[in-house]
């Protein structure tokens, strides 16, 4: 299959579907005086609903990610879709970027033009990349895959393949956040003749660390990501545990019901970014919902969640990553890593802590996010063919 333009148009009748479902939502009980201890509030969705069944627009959205250069093409079996927008620039470098769940491909959007165009938002056209954006197998619009082993491997398998084969790249950066992350990691310990550096804004739960016994070499800020690791994934990891274990069970509700879709959703965006508990404070109401709405139409939560499972069953270990690699912190992302270990596992040559923003990083800090990169990548500019 060769690379072919891809444009976004819901049917009708899935738009007609999910009218009549949110008209005919059966609503849980909630205790009194909960919030949001127990899941995602019953008050606060109840509104988030009525807006989407009211007042929001999947037309009009859809009008404007029609506005992207998308395409898709046949990678190992799967139609991957992805977002391909060129730089105004002398020469830009090309960077692959990777998203996590429960966001997708739209985790980007802010950040594509501050990349492309860094000319029009204050910076240069010398810092200019060409911008991949792909949507990860059974998310979104790529499609499912029909075989168990897609996992962070195998992904990062699948982009070198679309960077090099499929778009002709020589070389190029990447990046990524959660499971981006993980595939970002992969694809630099896989295929370091390819990758200039790679930048990431986490580093994933880092179990080896997490399950040490060896306490006594171990520096007082990796002690303590213990025990943080330990209460987020008592406190916070149900979902985890869940979609690591049983996906297809939990599939069969929230592929049939809205609702309940955006309860399970809803609530990571409101516990991992920076929004201080009120998640207008860094998201509008479309933004979420259009999210929610990837999921929806094309009908991946399942494929999507199953993610998780292939890589707590199916993921070969990573070793020292020898690519130049950038770290960005944001202080309300989940966990943020020790140093000192990052620096025994990967080549280290930026580390950056910002003020604000949480897990969604391109999303509620684009331009934070884009400066760091740009500067991180300005080195390997020069002298380099890609």
């Amino acid at each position: 299959m060769p690379i072919e333009r891809f444009h976004i148009h819901v049917s009708d009748d899935i738009l007609d579907d999910l009218k009549y479902r949110l008209h005919h939502i059966r609503w849980p009980d909630q205790v009194e005086n909960a919030e949001w201890e127990q899941g995602t509030e019953l008050s606060y969705l109840k509104s988030l609903v009525s807006y989407w069944k009211d007042h929001y627009d999947w037309r009009a959205q859809e009008s404007k990610l029609n506005r992207l250069s998308q395409f898709r093409c046949n990678i190992y079996g799967i139609d991957v879709h992805f977002v391909h927008e060129r730089g105004k620039g002398p020469n830009p470098l090309p960077i692959i970027l990777t998203h996590g769940w429960p966001d997708s491909y739209l985790r980007y959007q802010k950040i594509i033009p501050l990349l492309t165009d860094p000319a029009s938002y204050g910076g240069s056209p010398e810092d200019s990349f060409d911008v991949i954006v792909p949507s990860l197998p059974g998310f979104g619009f790529s499609s499912p895959p029909k075989q168990p082993g897609v996992n962070n491997y195998h992904v990062s398998e699948m982009w070198a393949k679309l960077m090099t084969e499929e778009l002709g790249y020589k070389r190029f950066a990447a990046a990524g956040g959660d499971i981006g992350s993980g595939v970002t990691r992969y694809l630099a310990s896989n295929h370091p003749e390819l990758v200039f550096g790679i930048h990431l804004t986490d580093i994933g739960i880092i179990r080896n660390l997490l399950t040490s016994s060896d306490q006594a070499n171990l520096s007082e800020d990796e002690l303590q990501y213990k025990k943080n690791a330990s209460e987020w994934i008592a406190q916070e990891g149900g979902y985890m545990s869940l979609q690591s274990t049983r996906p297809q069970s939990l599939a069969y509700g929230l592929s049939d019901s809205p609702a309940g879709l955006a309860g399970w959703i809803i609530e990571k965006y409101r516990a991992w970014s920076d929004c201080n508990g009120n998640l207008q404070n860094r998201f509008n109401k479309d933004e979420l919902i259009t999210h929610i709405m990837i999921y929806w139409v094309t009908n991946t939560f399942g494929s999507s969640a199953r993610m998780y499972y292939e890589n707590s069953h199916s993921l070969p270990p990573l070793d020292y990553i020898e690519v130049p690699t950038a770290v960005a912190l944001f202080p309300a992302d989940i966990l943020l890593p020790p140093k000192e270990w990052a620096a025994r596992n990967l080549n280290i040559v930026r580390w950056t802590s910002f003020p604000s923003g949480g897990h969604f990083t391109a999303m509620e800090e684009p331009e934070l996010l884009a400066q760091d990169i740009r500067a991180f990548y300005k080195s390997f500019r020069m002298n380099n063919n890609h």
